[in-house]
């Protein structure tokens, strides 16, 4: 059985978001950086830039749960029951993904306003 073209889809869009998100957090960490060096006491600053770099290793992660659900996967004679764990867990992924970029931007909205 070849994998259903939501199943797909839905690994596009992981990467797609990874991608962008890791693009934000770049620009985040730019941003925070640039603040704490003028204000390098702000608590705020600093739990930004905590959270930050939390959520890079939460990429990481987020990036290897996808890639063992490719692994599932990859056998031609996949169970339906498979699939459709396969299926649930990446929407659960999604959502987290989804959360995370949510959070990420609310932050770089905020560093980019005092900047």
């Amino acid at each position: 059985m070849t994998i259903p073209s939501v199943i797909v889809l839905l690994i596009e869009r992981l990467n797609q978001e990874f991608e962008q998100i890791e693009q934000d957090l770049f620009k985040g960490l730019a941003l925070v950086r640039h603040n704490l060096s003028f204000f390098p006491n702000n608590i705020i600053l600093t739990q930004y830039f905590a959270y930050l770099n939390a959520v890079t290793l939460a990429i990481e992660t987020y990036r290897r749960q996808l890639q063992a659900i490719n692994e599932i996967l990859s056998p031609q004679d996949i169970p339906d029951e498979v699939l459709q764990e396969a299926g649930e867990d990446l929407g659960l992924l999604l959502g987290r993904v989804l959360e995370t970029r949510i959070a990420v931007g609310q932050i770089i909205n905020r560093l980019e306003s005092i900047s």
